[in-house]
């Protein structure tokens, strides 16, 4: 059995990874915009997308340790299902957004 003490707040895990994720993600973009690999909107962009799914990820996490605890392993596959779905609906929703922004930036400079 995993010992995970006592549960965790999913949604505390959620502001914690968002928080942390914005961070990370937001040093790594950048440092890409510093060099001319990206724009600044860009780099927004993609610091935003990461902080999202790094909130996301950490609370699938947490919902997983949390089932797991109480020997329920169906709730544990929900969340890490979960987590998938919500990563990957993070994604697409930034690539629209991103098309979007380039499709107004487009229409702007004509």
């Amino acid at each position: 059995m995993i010992d995970t003490i006592e549960q965790r707040s999913v949604t505390s895990y959620l502001v914690s990874g968002t928080v942390f994720s914005a961070v990370f993600g937001g040093s790594m973009s950048y440092d890409r915009y510093q060099k001319g690999e990206i724009s600044g909107s860009d780099a927004l962009l993609e610091t935003s997308r990461l902080a999202v799914q790094g909130g996301i990820a950490a609370s699938s996490a947490v919902w997983c340790a949390n089932a797991l605890g109480q020997r329920d392993y169906l709730g544990a596959m929900l969340g890490v299902g979960a987590g998938f779905l919500g990563v990957y609906a993070a994604q697409k929703a930034a690539e629209k957004i991103e098309r979007t922004i380039k499709k107004k930036e487009e229409n702007d400079g004509e």
